[in-house]
């Protein structure tokens, strides 16, 4: 290409099309001497590139010389069309009034087609300031001139702008439509850069529709388009963190936040992407738990918006910062008056965040006992609990619910918390994974609570454990979708098998292995992403919890559900064909005092620390008086179950001593102990026995099994691995598997169980038809949960439970390999008797010698589930 050429004048639609290939040919024609008008097009390209993928200094230098050289060229229309591309730099840079100077010489200098894409630059720099009524009226205006010109290129950007901002205006269908018109036009055309960005759009769209899981497909397909073109992608950032965060996965999308302003500021990029950023990084950090850097991030954010002159998303960011400093447990009169302003302001734009300005203003009355303000704040918000997408509606709900609250009306506060969590019910069954499904019930927490302290005051313990369950597991209500049998998602899968196994093998030899670990987390990104992307399968919410229909089935078990109202252990005795509640102690203390007894079972676990198994017990009475107080003498004689909140679930249930000599299990909830109660066994009564690497024992128990078993499937060696353990865990009868198991508490689904080959994960797991209806998992660590969402539970059990699996043998801390022989040789036996797994493990227990060692060994291990 020469500056002689009139092909100069292509690379401006090059640029994002091939963006590298179109700023290497704008650098060739400069190197020449090219005339004016070409030289104008040559420094607009590198501007461009420099605005979008690069430096906004060097993009402001070279827009400033092709406007200078369009104005030596004596040509009207180029240096219009300069102006505008001008303008929307300068306004990203943050200099809001000269961009908009800028874009009003541009519309004003063109005309026609010209005058057509100046008025969609200017609707661009209305929609990055929100104003978005002036960006729709310029979009209106300009699409018909382009069509009419037969510019499929800039038709099809104006239309994808203008869907844009009716998402921010909450016009979802309209949004849709013009995505859809805008996307058949780029189909017909070579642009990959603009094609991405319709990829992305259309991601957005589904996240404002409530679809989650296809949000985060089409937010990876953009990623992968925009990485093959080697260019930036803050804006996908900020799209995929607002997905991220309303799938209750806020500390990843902060960690994202954080890593692309980073790597912004190192670039030199956009300061109005910059305080985007640091507005996601904001709620990002406000929903993590970490109000502190919340207001941080905003109060930055805010100061940024107002010198860019952006009011729309000033407003926004000063109500994320209101909710971080209310997080923080701030809270005064002022804060009321700025939150009603803010809801004031967002309702004058239309914006869909104004609900939940009034609910944070109402929250603040609340709080400071001002009632009629609170009120008058509640009743705005609550007007947004009948329609929009279901976390808007939620926030309507949560707001009736507290106004009925505060009016003393318990019938209305559990009204409110019933349609609002029928809401959240709705939108969870959408997601296929198990993680989304349990992590997004975050959001339904407060009306939970509201339900359940509402319950307390003004119901009986039926009602209470009705609430109590209604928002408790409900991850495991229903199976998550199976991961289709994906090629890529396989592929990866093995690799990361491979490459985990080759790190633990460098690991125990004392060799550094950074590569390795990269390509693990790599890997385990891949297979996380490709997770989520799966849709939900189950209409409804799962099934309905029936009060009458438990104590029916208990048939002399008394069900012991613990739950937590303000902080305190209610604990609902159900039995005998009623419900009896009594208090306990306080949740804080007794999570202090688990902990206690958990290192000291550790301890235990190793010879020589014989003197400490007083100091346990002693521990174990202790934690008895804070989780079951008056209960323990009520619980009869019969086989109890356990149905702890989440954050109790490590407890060793088995060392209070009012449960140590009981048939005993453990549940996550008692709809799930129904679920297991009712499951039947899968024909064929296959017996599948399982020898992992590495154990200090080499599993003495499994060779000793396999006499005991007719026919048992034995995989040990090199076929103990994952894929033919998978095989033959399928729809099996029973299974125990003796291998080293490490959990996982930063990414709990990859949790695993070493096999020959590599790691078997609960990714691995979840693609069972049918896991196996009894599953014995004689390891360390295999009981661990990771407690996310509401009150929901993350681990290789709850993996299990929900695909047919209705009794699993775990243990929830390190044990002594040599003394976990003879009780699994004794768990076996009362299998082999006709016991359940509740039965074998008390009759194992008492069958152990009596030091200190067998017996913690014994306390360590839990039966879940009811088979």
């Amino acid at each position: 290409m020469t500056a002689g050429s009139d092909s100069v004048l292509e690379l401006l639609p090059l640029v994002f099309a091939a963006p590298n290939d179109a700023l290497a040919e704008a650098r060739r024609v400069l190197d020449t001497d090219a005339a004016p008008l070409h030289a104008s097009v040559a420094h607009q390209v590198i501007g461009i590139w420099q605005r979008d993928f690069g430096d906004t200094r060097l993009a402001l230098h070279h827009l400033r010389r092709a406007r200078d050289y369009a104005v030596r060229a004596d040509s009207a229309e180029r240096e219009a069309d300069v102006l505008g591309t001008l303008g929307v730099a300068l306004i990203h840079a943050g200099q809001t009034r000269q961009g908009q100077s800028a874009l009003e010489r541009g519309v004003e200098r063109g005309t026609g087609h010209t005058r057509a894409r100046a008025l969609f630059r200017r609707a661009y720099a209305g929609w990055v300031l929100g104003h978005h009524r002036a960006a729709l009226e310029d979009v209106r205006r300009a699409i018909p001139v382009l069509r009419q010109a037969d510019d499929v290129i800039w038709t099809a950007r104006a239309l994808t702008l203008r869907a844009t901002v009716h998402l921010a205006l909450g016009a979802v269908d309209r949004a849709d439509a013009d995505f859809t018109s805008a996307e058949a036009l780029w189909e017909t055309t070579g642009q990959e850069h603009d094609k991405a960005d319709a990829v992305e759009s259309r991601g957005l769209a589904a996240f404002r529709s409530g679809d989650v899981p296809v949000a985060l497909r089409l937010l990876a397909e953009a990623e992968e388009r925009y990485a093959k073109l080697g260019t930036p992608i803050f804006m996908l950032n900020i799209r995929r963190c607002e997905v991220l965060m309303a799938a209750g996965l806020a500390p990843e999308a902060l960690a994202e936040a954080d890593a692309a302003i980073a790597e912004l500021d190192g670039m030199g990029g956009q300061s109005t992407r910059k305080a985007e950023l640091l507005l996601t990084a904001a709620r990002a950090a406000r929903l993590a738990g970490d109000p502190h850097t919340a207001i941080a991030r905003a109060a930055l954010a805010v100061r940024l918006f107002a010198a860019q002159r952006r009011t729309w998303w000033q407003t926004h960011a000063r109500l994320v910062l209101l909710e971080s400093r209310v997080a923080a447990g701030r809270a005064s009169g002022r804060m009321v008056a700025d939150a009603a302003e803010v809801a004031e302001l967002l309702a004058g734009f239309g914006a869909p965040a104004a609900p939940q300005a009034s609910l944070l203003a109402g929250r603040i009355a609340l709080r400071l006992g001002w009632r009629a303000d609170a009120e008058r704040h509640l009743a705005l918000a609550a007007r947004s609990r009948r329609s929009g997408p279901p976390l808007a509606r939620l926030t309507g709900w949560a707001a009736q619910a507290l106004s009925a609250e505060a009016a003393g009306s318990p019938r209305g506060v559990l009204e409110a918390c019933r349609r609002g969590l029928d809401v959240l019910d709705d939108h969870r069954m959408t997601l296929g994974a198990s993680e989304l499904r349990a992590r997004a019930t975050e959001q339904g927490a407060e009306l939970a609570a509201l339900a359940q302290r509402a319950s307390l005051a003004h119901g009986g313990p039926r009602r209470l454990l009705k609430w109590s369950e209604r928002w408790r597991a409900t991850a495991l209500s229903a199976p998550p979708t199976r991961p289709p049998a994906d090629p890529e998602l396989l592929g990866d899968l093995t690799a990361f098998r491979e490459i985990a196994a080759r790190a633990e093998e460098a690991r125990r030899d004392g060799r550094p292995v950074p590569a390795l670990e990269r390509d693990q987390r790599r890997l385990e990104k891949a297979i996380r992403s490709r997770s989520l992307h799966l849709r939900g399968e189950t209409p409804g919410g799962g099934d309905q919890f029936d009060v009458g229909r438990l104590l029916e089935r208990l048939d002399g078990t008394r069900l012991v559900e613990l739950a937590v109202v303000d902080g305190r252990v209610q604990v609902l005795l159900c039995g005998d064909g009623r419900v009896r509640r009594f208090t306990a102690g306080l949740l804080a203390e007794a999570e202090q005092e688990a902990e206690h007894v958990l290192a000291g079972l550790r301890r235990l676990a190793h010879p020589g620390a014989e003197a400490r198994l007083p100091l346990v017990e002693a521990m174990g009475r202790r934690l008895e008086e804070l989780l079951l107080g008056p209960a323990a003498a009520h619980l009869g004689g019969g086989p109890v179950v356990v149905v702890p909140p989440g954050r109790l679930h490590r407890v060793p249930w088995a060392l209070l001593p009012s449960l140590r000599e009981r048939v005993l299990s453990v549940s996550p909830s008692a709809s799930s102990w129904l679920r297991a109660r009712e499951t039947e066994p899968p024909p064929g009564g296959r017996h599948v026995l399982v020898r992992g690497p590495g154990l200090a024992t080499g599993g003495a128990e499994v060779p000793e099994l396999a006499d005991r078993y007719s026919a048992p499937v034995v995989l040990e060696g090199d076929e103990a691995c994952v894929p033919r353990v998978l095989e033959e865990l399928d729809g099996a009868a029973l299974a125990h598997i003796a291998a080293h198991g490490s959990f996982r508490a930063d990414s709990p689904l990859f949790s695993s169980l070493r096999m020959s080959d590599g790691p078997l994960i609960v990714h691995d797991f979840e693609r069972l038809a049918r896991s196996p209806y009894r599953i014995i998992l004689s390891c360390c660590d295999t009981a661990r949960f990771a407690s996310v969402g509401a009150d929901e539970l993350l681990g290789l059990v709850t993996a299990l439970l929900p695909h047919g699996t209705a009794g699993v043998v775990a243990c929830s801390v390190p044990v002594n390999d040599a003394a976990v022989v003879p009780l699994m040789l004794a768990l076996h036996k009362g299998l082999g008797a006709g016991l359940c797994l509740a039965e074998a493990l008390r009759d194992a227990r008492a069958a152990m010698p009596g030091d200190a060692m067998h017996q913690s060994t014994g306390w360590a291990f839990s039966a879940f589930g009811a088979a």
